[in-house]
């Protein structure tokens, strides 16, 4: 079956003084055309690292995708050069980053950062790309467009500066948008219209979205499909209702434990999580956290085997008639 946009076997490690150490091991990945999924982890668990590669934004070296395929529309961006991936920058794929204030220019307006993304995306005049910049801020639902747009970064609040960040993504029609936890650092109720933003503007538009979150509740209010991801790898994917509401992975478990129900409900780290320091021999990535490891985890790594329908995931638990 051809995917929209794929990830296939990707490997991607980083050079450091103690040797070459893998970041992202990715066994599938797909996403369908006008569909938003989510990707949830922890930090460091290598979510933003994805990104990155998606783009070929990484430094190289000391970043190396070691192997691997990135299909999107047919072609891989793993192989194309960074002439070709400039046309599809901004164009076909683009991102929303986590922080507007360090991803907008604050010696310039917002307006005319946006212009120069449209002139240089589009080849437009001027005079064209102030028109199609006005339009854009009328879409992402900013009042008053015309004042907004003569504004610094800094007379903007942070809403007000992600809303700018996902104009300028969308300016010049791209078709899939990564964006990499765009309610950082926004306050709840910031946070929730940014999402029925991201929501509405991927159904008006029809445009993919990679959603990239560390909290399950966020995922789940934009997203159709999920995939949780560890160390790198994908542990548990499926639809939002079966990951998030039938978890199989303890890691999976453990994340969303984490989450209180309640403000008066507090969370024992103690009862979710194994600390007594086991090591792992090339088994399971989360076994000196898992709590329900089992001895074939701690050298044999799992890889991602169906549960029901689309839900896969990639633990010992559940094989061979035991349950988690």
């Amino acid at each position: 079956m051809n995917h929209y946009f794929e990830i296939k076997d990707l490997k991607v490690g980083f050079k450091t003084f103690e040797g070459q150490k893998r970041v992202l091991d990715i066994e599938h990945l797909a996403i369908q055309k006008g569909e938003a999924y989510g990707l949830i982890g922890e930090s460091g668990s290598g979510k933003t690292v994805l990104a990155l590669t998606i783009l070929k934004l990484l430094t190289m070296p000391p970043a190396i995708v070691e192997s691997g395929k990135i299909l999107f529309n047919g072609m891989d961006l793993i192989t194309k050069s960074e002439h070709d991936m400039r046309l599809i920058r901004g164009k076909k794929i683009s991102m929303i980053f986590q922080d507007p204030m360090s991803t907008l220019n604050p010696v310039f307006t917002v307006g005319e950062q946006l212009r120069q993304v449209i002139q240089h995306n589009r080849g437009v005049a001027k005079k064209e790309a102030a028109k199609i910049a006005l339009e854009t801020i009328d879409l992402v639902k900013l009042p008053d467009a015309k004042s907004i747009i003569d504004k610094y970064p800094h007379e903007l609040s942070g809403g007000q500066r992600q809303r700018i960040i996902i104009a300028i993504a969308l300016s010049c029609g791209a078709e899939l948008l990564i964006a990499d936890e765009p309610t950082r650092n926004l306050d709840v109720t910031i946070q929730a219209g940014i999402l029925k933003l991201i929501a509405e503007l991927q159904r008006e538009l029809k445009v993919s979205v990679l959603f990239i979150a560390n909290n399950p509740g966020l995922v789940s209010a934009v997203c159709n499909h999920v995939a949780i991801l560890q160390e790198g790898k994908i542990v548990e994917k499926g639809t939002v209702r079966d990951v998030l509401r039938n978890p199989i992975h303890p890691y999976t478990t453990a994340l969303l434990n984490t989450i209180p129900k309640s403000k008066k409900e507090k969370i024992d780290l103690k009862k979710l999580i194994a600390t007594d320091g086991a090591e792992c021999n090339g088994g399971c990535t989360y076994y000196a956290r898992c709590l329900k490891r089992q001895g074939n985890c701690q050298n044999q790594s799992p890889t991602l085997h169906p549960i029901e329908g689309t839900h896969f995931v990639a633990c010992h638990l559940g094989l061979e008639g035991s349950e988690p």
